[in-house]
């Protein structure tokens, strides 16, 4: 099975810190205790409230949210309650009882347009993976019972799955205006019944969790480093909202190249080359002068 490992993330709110993990503790659920008698439902919850500082436990899908009382700075806690939770985990300690959970937990999902006219996105209200996925076939998709089940409709052509939203490339046979209402109710059924987008021991899933991508970005030089800091900071959230994805893939200081991976819409769309030579090539040439002078695009 899968090690818990939780990592210790800084809020707006200096008396709240979230411990994060690297897996989902809860099927799309949020719980909120405010002391130990409304935490009957989460043994897990129950044991963080006999550390007198904690005033409140919030539970969600890979996160735990703790606000303390100001007898304590959490620069002296943190990392106490973070092995312990850690160690609660691993032992198999219940996060909430099976009985205090809803079944189905309201979900909504709606379609949205994307610059490549072969793909749109399907936006949900909820959290379904800590990672970017892409599949393009029904076996590359073992690691994801979501994918797995969409390539079973004969016009899916690949997927793609980024923090809340599912892209999916459709084979020209079908038209959006057939095939969407069908695609949109699936999964929104799916998030609903507590199903796993993907899952959390996979070998794929493991490679991309946050120690597995720490530990490569600090194996890369300097420059490689900096050029990721700017497509993170620039360039992602942007490609994000059209549905796709950009990865680095590989810098070349000899030949000043750097290669990149397009993924969901952004793979194939038409105005994706235009993009990156008029954009992208064009923003890294301007931060990294001297250092970067050709950008290629490589659909993912």
């Amino acid at each position: 099975m899968n090690t818990f490992k939780v990592s210790i993330q800084e809020t707006n709110n200096p008396t709240i810190i979230k411990f994060e993990l690297n897996q989902f503790i809860t099927k799309h659920q949020s719980f909120e205790f405010n002391n130990i008698d409304e935490a009957k439902a989460s043994p897990l919850a129950q044991q963080l409230f006999y550390l007198p500082f904690v005033k409140k436990v919030y539970i969600t899908s890979n996160f735990i949210a703790v606000e303390r009382f100001n007898i304590v700075e959490w620069q002296d806690v943190q990392t106490e309650v973070s092995e312990q939770i850690e160690s609660y985990l691993n032992n198999g300690g219940i996060v909430v009882e099976e009985a205090a959970a809803p079944k189905k937990v309201p979900v909504t999902v709606y379609a949205e347009s994307t610059p490549n006219p072969s793909v749109l996105k399907f936006v949900a209200n909820k959290k379904l993976v800590a990672a970017t996925f892409e599949f393009t076939s029904i076996d590359e998709a073992k690691a994801s019972p979501l994918a797995t089940e969409l390539f079973h409709f004969p016009f899916v052509k690949s997927i793609f799955l980024d923090e809340n939203y599912v892209s999916i490339t459709k084979y020209e046979v079908a038209e959006w205006n057939d095939i969407t209402m069908e695609l949109r109710e699936f999964i929104r059924t799916f998030i609903e019944n507590g199903k796993e987008v993907v899952i959390a021991n996979a070998p794929e899933v493991v490679k991309k969790s946050t120690e597995a991508l720490d530990a490569t970005y600090e194996n890369l030089d300097d420059t490689s480093k900096e050029i990721i800091n700017i497509l993170e900071e620039y360039v992602k959230p942007a490609v994000a909202s059209d549905g796709g994805n950009i990865q680095f893939e590989s810098y070349d200081a000899a030949t000043k190249k750097v290669k990149v991976i397009l993924q969901g819409a952004c793979s194939g769309c038409p105005s994706s080359t235009f993009t990156l030579k008029n954009g992208i090539e064009n923003m890294l040439k301007e931060m990294m002068k001297g250092r970067v002078e050709i950008v290629e695009a490589i659909n993912g």
